[in-house]
């Protein structure tokens, strides 16, 4: 039997009717990983001995009926940013590649209780900067698709990981789109959740108002369980916020009869790859036809979106990033023992080029004499495109747009053009601006055989609403196994 080829759900299923054992399951993602890792590279940290001992606990408390979780036994692989107790979570940098957490993060914690076995932590861009996976201290992830191109990010190691079946699902975080954009990229089904619903107690921070935990898996029945696994009230996250429900599985439901589909125009222009556009429109048409209500809209201040998310995003990344100066925890210089010289050299060493660039930039804008003309201006940019959003729901349940303007560039790319690895967010960070649900999935590949994927962003809290659209859709179609899968000696030619 090929358990990793089984979604999150059917392997608990079959672990519960105890046709696998949860050693089994664990061992062929561990096989998997064995065999693709070398190419792929989507782990730093593979937790082998741990991951056995995790499933032989498991494995008996499930055999004395202890432990009923939906996804007891089911191997899950986490993003290097969320802490996990006893095992190394690096952010992908240097200045972190000592650092072990004496505790996880609340959504960890939410997942064991739920008898998931982590198996390891996924590659992504340092400190979760940038959109390929290429700002990696410990090196590239590729592409299962096409080992010549990027995974996205900067979750790009967990959704590979998915892709490439060495796990079952993963989890990742979403700043700007970086766990829908690689979940394009990469042929899976990536979920942003509304701000506030997962804690981000436990998650090393990057931009706080903007960040968020979500699931990465083969399906949207796997991501809307993972979800009411992982979403709590966490008194330890300012954050948090206290939802009226949780059952987000009760939105798997093949009908959109009746919902209102925005199109926004200004998604759909300049700029989108034809291949792209086509493969989303023939999605909307399906919807369409089992009878939701489609029409185009005007979104405004799209066009100011990047700008404000790079200068909020800078600005709370140098704020963030300072407690990284070698004194408290992970990494510091041997070469001096001076107090200010040590800290200058240690975040000299420790840091890469994209986080020392977006660290300035933040320091810069936050500046006496430039506070206003730019942080502020970006705050209350920020607020008029959450109002357009406010605007566009009073119509729409739902709105549909791209991912990404282009399938998966090549690996070295976007960093040899950073305003195009930039621009490359323009479909995704209004929604964590906004603070706005969103999924991406799967709605065809390009003539390079490529994936392409379809956003839906829907409104505060109702995540219900995107999750029945995006269910339709994918049951209109077959999931596409990547080809690292179907024809593993590719891989080493």
């Amino acid at each position: 039997m090929d358990e990793m080829a089984l979604t999150a759900l059917e392997l608990a299923k079959k672990i519960r009717k105890k046709e696998i054992s949860v050693w089994e399951a664990v061992k062929a993602a561990l096989i998997n990983i064995e065999k693709r890792e070398d190419i792929l590279h989507g782990y730093i940290t593979v937790d082998q001995e741990g991951a056995k001992k995790r499933a032989e606990i498991v494995q008996k408390r499930i055999d004395a009926k202890e432990l009923l979780g939906v996804f007891a036994g089911v191997p899950v692989a986490v993003k290097d940013n969320i802490c996990t107790k006893g095992i190394l979570t690096t952010c992908s940098s240097k200045i972190l590649e000592n650092f072990i957490p004496t505790y996880s993060a609340e959504a960890i914690l939410n997942l064991e209780r739920a008898g998931a076995v982590l198996i390891g932590k996924t590659n992504m861009d340092e400190f979760a900067m940038g959109s390929t996976t290429e700002t990696s201290y410990y090196g590239v992830t590729r592409n299962p698709w096409d080992i010549e191109h990027v995974p996205g990010g900067s979750s790009g190691g967990s959704c590979a990981a998915v892709a490439a079946e060495e796990c079952s699902f993963a989890l990742g975080s979403d700043t700007g789109g970086s766990i829908r954009q690689p979940s394009s990229f990469c042929g899976v089904t990536g979920l942003k959740p509304t701000y506030g619903t997962v804690s981000r107690y436990g998650l090393i921070a990057y931009a706080s108002s903007l960040d968020q935990i979500g699931p990465i898996a083969k399906d949207v029945s796997d991501c809307a369980a993972i979800l009411e696994t992982i979403a709590s009230y966490d008194p330890k996250d300012s954050t948090s916020v206290k939802r009226k429900y949780y059952n987000f599985t009760s939105a798997l439901v093949e009908d959109v009869a009746g919902l209102r589909i925005g199109i926004p125009k200004d998604y759909f222009g300049e700029g989108l790859d034809l291949e792209v556009k086509r493969a989303i429109e023939h999605a909307v048409k399906v919807l369409e036809e089992r009878g939701a209500f489609v029409e185009e809209f005007d979104l405004s201040f799209v066009e100011y979106a990047i700008p404000a998310y790079y200068i909020i995003a800078s600005a709370e990344a140098s704020s963030n990033l300072a407690r990284f100066d070698g004194v408290k925890y992970g990494y510091r210089t041997k070469d001096d023992t001076r107090l200010h010289q040590m800290y200058k050299k240690t975040r000299s060493e420790g840091f890469g080029a994209e986080v020392k660039k977006r660290i300035m930039l933040g320091s810069f804008v936050l500046s006496s004499g430039y506070y206003d003309a730019y942080y502020l201006k970006a705050l209350k940019t920020k607020t008029l495109i959450k109002k357009a959003f406010d605007r566009a729901f009073e119509k729409y349940d739902v709105i549909v747009a791209p991912v990404a303007p282009t399938t998966a560039p090549k690996l070295g790319e976007s960093l040899c053009d950073p305003l195009k690895m930039y621009l490359g967010d323009i479909y995704t960070i209004s929604a964590n601006l906004a603070g706005l649900p969103g999924i991406s999935v799967p709605c065809g590949v390009d003539k390079k055989g490529l994936p392409i994927g379809m956003q839906l962003i829907g409104n505060c809290f109702e995540e219900d609403k995107v999750i029945r659209a995006a269910y339709t859709w994918e049951r209109s179609q077959e999931y596409k196994r990547c080809p690292i899968v179907k024809e593993e000696t590719k891989l080493y030619c």
